[in-house]
């Protein structure tokens, strides 16, 4: 049975010795293998992949004017998988809402910080709600033999994703593969939608300075928005009643008293989907934004004080001995077993010599960063050029601080690669052959609770759109 509060597939289903507590968990990799039986069983289900293929081109699953590359086949996760999913997520959740917190109430503690002065300003605004940290992706590498867990980054508000999800699960909903597979378990997928347009008026229930009929903007710099999805979001807030605008940033207007978007109308709400270093690049223009929080004329959900989960300095911050001691011996524990080294691509910091002579251990991020903009696998680079990024991003030597930090060696599955070219093709020059790909799960947090996953893949190091990345739905099999 499938279980989705957009589209019900549900079929019957036998699933009493998967769901046997007692029993050894089913891995990923066999229903994987399963689904796989069950394409060649179908002779490739070319009829299917075709659809599914023409569904996505007419799709939103849009990222920057392009539809997202997929994969026919879905991620399978067992009982276990999610399981394992929600501890790290939650717990996480918590360690870094505590973080926020001490940074908030502790002047000593931002010292360990290093931030712009107008970020650290920024940070420090008034918020009004509860909700320290409202909207998270916590993207970890997950070995699908042992279950450990190993941290790539941490996301918050500018977080993506969602609907390349929720438009690739009906791609291959009505597919006779799904179904076939649908028939012998019990399947879920991931509603992250309304989910998410609950606890956002959860929220802005405990803002202190609500009113009764809102207007909502999800506002963005558009040039960098995934406006699709904003657009999916929106329509569901109206849905409810409740007005709702996309917005650019610098588009808004405050007069002293009341924030209004391009259109003349009061926004009393923001879903932040700019992120901070886009704020600071456009410094200027933003300062309606800006001056309508200092004023508390607006709710912005969330606060910038998330910036301190998106910053990559949060690796190293996570072990200073000014953090550890507000965080437990357990969440200590925790952090130990999943956090990679990390620290500042400085001479201050680590030996150089030995990032530039192993560089298949390594792998090297900017602090301040997104959609994987500027970051280098070791073991993607020829060492002549491995060499000259060391000589030319160490030590601020461009301006900016980077980081480096230990590479974690991907857990690889079998998928199909995106079927790019499958219209131009006859049925039988289409492959259905299995090819290894590298994960990298996001684990999707609305205000603590974990809600769901984007399942990403590729065939290289560096798992991005720009490195051949895909997106996979992500099911969850025989977990209730």
């Amino acid at each position: 049975m499938v279980r989705n509060t957009d589209t019900e597939y549900a079929r019957s289903a036998n699933t009493d010795q998967a769901n046997n507590a007692t029993a050894a968990p089913v891995s990923n990799a066999t229903y994987t293998q399963e689904y796989f039986d069950i394409i060649a069983s179908l002779e490739g289900d070319i009829s299917a992949r075709r659809a599914a293929y023409a569904y996505m081109q007419n799709s939103t699953a849009i990222c920057h004017h392009e539809v997202v590359a997929s994969t026919f086949v879905p991620r399978l996760y067992n009982r276990k998988t999610h399981q394992t999913m929600k501890h790290i997520a939650e717990t996480t959740h918590t360690i870094l809402c505590k973080v926020i917190n001490q940074y908030l109430n502790d002047p000593e503690y931002r010292t360990i910080f290093s931030f712009d002065e107008r970020l650290a300003d920024l940070i420090l605004l008034p918020r009004g709600y509860d909700a320290l940290l409202p909207f998270a992706r916590i993207d970890i590498f997950l070995d699908e033999n042992d279950y450990s867990v190993t941290f790539c980054e941490f996301n918050a508000d500018g977080s993506s994703g969602m609907n390349e999800n929720r438009e690739i699960s009906a791609s291959i909903a009505s597919s006779k593969t799904f179904q076939t597979f649908a028939d012998a378990h019990h399947l879920g997928t991931c509603e992250l939608f309304s989910a998410w347009i609950d606890e956002f008026l959860q929220i802005y229930e405990s803002y202190e300075h609500r009113v009764e009929h809102p207007h909502i903007a999800i506002c963005d710099f558009l040039e960098n928005a995934v406006i699709d999805e904003f657009k999916v979001f929106a329509a569901l807030f109206e849905e409810r009643g409740i007005p709702c605008s996309i917005c650019d940033v610098r588009d808004l207007h405050f007069d002293g008293e009341t924030l209004t978007n391009a259109d003349g109308q009061r926004i009393d709400a923001i879903w932040r989907r700019s992120v901070t270093n886009d704020i600071i690049e456009h410094w200027n223009e933003s300062q309606n934004l800006i001056a309508a929080l200092r004023a508390e004329k607006v709710a912005l959900i969330g606060s910038f004080a998330g910036h301190l989960v998106h910053d990559k300095q949060i690796f190293s911050a996570l072990f200073a001995p000014e953090t550890k001691v507000f965080l437990t011996q357990e969440e200590i524990a925790f952090l130990e077993a999943h956090v990679p080294f990390t620290t500042f691509l400085d001479s201050a910091y680590i030996d150089l010599e030995k990032v530039r002579a192993d560089k298949a251990a390594w792998i090297i991020k900017p602090t301040d960063h997104y959609g994987s903009d500027q970051v280098y696998a070791g073991r993607s680079c020829e060492q002549a050029h491995w060499d000259g990024l060391i000589e030319k991003l160490a030590n601020q030597a461009s301006g900016i601080p980077f980081l480096v930090q230990s590479y974690c060696v991907p857990f690889k599955t079998q998928t199909l690669p995106p079927d790019t070219h499958i219209e131009e093709l006859r049925d039988e020059e289409v492959s259905s052959q299995g090819v290894a790909y590298n994960n990298l799960m996001g684990l999707y947090l609305y205000n603590g609770a974990f809600v769901g996953v984007f399942s990403r893949l590729g065939p290289l190091p560096t798992i991005s759109k720009e490195m051949q990345g895909i997106t996979a739905a992500t099911i969850w099999v025989d977990c209730e």
